[in-house]
């Protein structure tokens, strides 16, 4: 598995301008940024912590591509999206934006949960959400931005507490966890695999979770997918996203349908989407690909 990239990497992939940050401040578990961003088009690695990310000025069309699925919407000031930890991502926006990102750590999110149910926690997910309205989640999230920026008596541990307070309600609202199962990580029996593969084609042109791919194979998230990867050697949603590319080669090979509707017969958000994969992973474009056939 790749190694997950760390807040201060993400300039890499999301290149912005940093109007704020907690750097060098001596917090523990929550990190705070501020960035200026203009329209971009970028896939990220997974990262090591939780990202709640702010709108803070500026109105723009927003995709984003999360577990092999691509969600539409309008982000303006007010809203925050969600990013759980250790899963890829890509993001697409058109217009200049400002947002502040805060970042919890696994450690952090893990302990608080654990601590709430008295049981020994294997992951913590955030829900998917890309446009969401909370109070709760922005007035703590502007507490933790005032204190990055006005560096107040006692800062560090005035941050660690609301983190603290933000994990709590993340985990009452907007997050799944799974306990940690003492069994062995082997391979799905091939009646799970066989289930999965016929739910996985006969839903190809819809969205598909992971949590659909759990509940088929009957097994929790966590234990689904270490042992989905036992079995194939790939995340489930890269499994998915491989078979909507496998199909969308079949059709443009056929030539009879026009590219935006092989876009939807294979899942992919629109005919934009279906360029974009392709040329991240094929290094082509679908119009050359039929052309060729």
């Amino acid at each position: 598995m790749p190694a997950l990239i760390t807040p201060r990497d993400l300039p890499t992939w999301v290149p912005g301008r940093v109007t704020s940050a907690s750097d060098g401040l001596g917090w523990k578990d929550v990190a705070h940024r501020a960035y200026r961003y203009t329209g971009l088009d970028v896939p990220i690695p997974a990262m090591d912590h939780f990202m709640v990310v702010r709108y803070r000025d500026g109105h723009t069309p927003m995709q984003r591509c999360f577990d092999g699925r691509w969600t539409k919407t309008r982000c303006t000031p007010g809203d925050f999206s969600l990013l759980t930890r250790s899963e890829q991502s890509h993001w697409y926006w058109t217009e200049c934006i400002d947002v502040t990102h805060t970042y919890l750590s696994e450690a952090l999110m893990s302990r608080v949960a654990a601590d709430v149910m008295g049981r020994t926690v294997a992951e913590v997910r955030l829900h998917d959400l890309l446009r969401e309205q909370d109070p709760v989640v922005t007035g703590i999230v502007d507490a933790i931005t005032g204190e990055a920026q006005q560096q107040g008596l006692g800062g560090a541990m005035y941050a660690e507490a609301l983190a603290l307070q933000l994990s709590v309600h993340l985990l009452r609202k907007y997050a799944s966890v799974t306990y940690r199962d003492s069994g062995p990580v082997g391979p799905l029996s091939p009646g799970r695999l066989r289930r999965l593969e016929e739910f996985v084609e006969t839903h190809l042109h819809e969205a598909i979770s992971i949590e659909q791919m759990a509940e088929v194979a009957g097994l929790g998230v966590w234990t689904f997918t270490r042992h989905f990867r036992a079995t194939v050697g790939r995340a489930p949603h890269e499994f998915v996203l491989d078979r909507r590319i496998d199909r969308a080669r079949r059709l443009l090979g056929q030539g009879s349908m026009a590219i935006k509707e092989v876009a939807a017969a294979c899942g992919f958000a629109d005919q934009a989407h279906l360029t974009r994969v392709f040329r991240a992973r094929l290094g082509t474009t679908p119009a050359r690909l039929k052309k060729a056939c």
